[in-house]
């Protein structure tokens, strides 16, 4: 009787051992799923992020050189416009000097050397009298009705270029973001290595919720920042 007693006890705490390493393999298995889990989605955020800092930065460079570009252009009708208006303005001297001689022909001749947008202010300004009136405006620059298209043309392509820089500046804001988020899904990858290297499973365990805590923020972050 007390041998068959021992045998059975033996039998139990076998069962036991092999029901505990049951338990430890089964944790285990579950472990390293969770930690490939993880892994997988780091791999796919760090691959998504890399992307999209190189689309955003492309765009940026693209936005660049538009501003310039638009800048350039910005310049070129800005000349233009003063060329014009120092054009316009000439032929206005030498109308008044043929109005002032009475030269009817000559002044006839200023009058159509005008520019087709500087004739109607140039008009208006005529019928206030200038030669005579003395609270006429100084010259058709000054009349409400005066219009230089291509210095109005100059201020728009000028704005243009403004908010292309803007958007480039913005742009390279958003590519930025996306590399500090790489930085970040770098540093739960070192965190996630440095678990595999423990053996004892609370440690372990620790700091795969450690990293797992630390890859919300880079993962919430891909979801609200804008994309190309």
């Amino acid at each position: 009787m007390p041998e068959s007693a021992g045998g059975s006890n033996v039998e139990i705490a076998h069962h036991l051992v092999e029901h505990e390493h049951a338990g430890a393999a089964h944790s285990e298995t579950i472990l390293e799923i969770a930690e490939a889990f993880v892994l997988a989605v780091i791999a796919i955020a760090t691959a998504w992020c890399g992307y999209q800092a190189a689309l955003w930065t492309g765009h940026q460079a693209e936005l660049y050189a538009t501003a310039s570009k638009l800048r350039v252009q910005a310049e070129g009708a800005t000349t233009t416009a003063n060329q014009l208006g120092a054009y316009n303005a000439d032929n206005v001297v030498n109308w008044l000097q043929a109005e002032a001689q009475g030269q009817t022909r000559l002044a006839a001749l200023f009058e159509r050397r005008f520019s087709p947008g500087f004739r109607p202010a140039f008009e208006a300004w005529k019928k206030t009298n200038p030669l005579d009136n003395p609270h006429a405006p100084a010259g058709p620059t000054l009349m409400p009705n005066y219009r230089n298209a291509m210095a109005d043309k100059a201020a728009q392509l000028d704005k243009q270029a403004t908010i292309t820089f803007e958007d480039g500046t913005a742009a390279r804001d958003n590519s930025d973001q996306y590399v500090r988020l790489t930085v970040t899904l770098a540093a739960v990858l070192l965190l996630m290595a440095i678990s595999q290297r423990f053996k004892i499973h609370g440690v372990r365990i620790g700091l795969v919720i450690l990293a797992v805590l630390i890859l919300i923020f880079p993962l919430y972050h891909m979801l609200v920042l804008p994309r190309v």
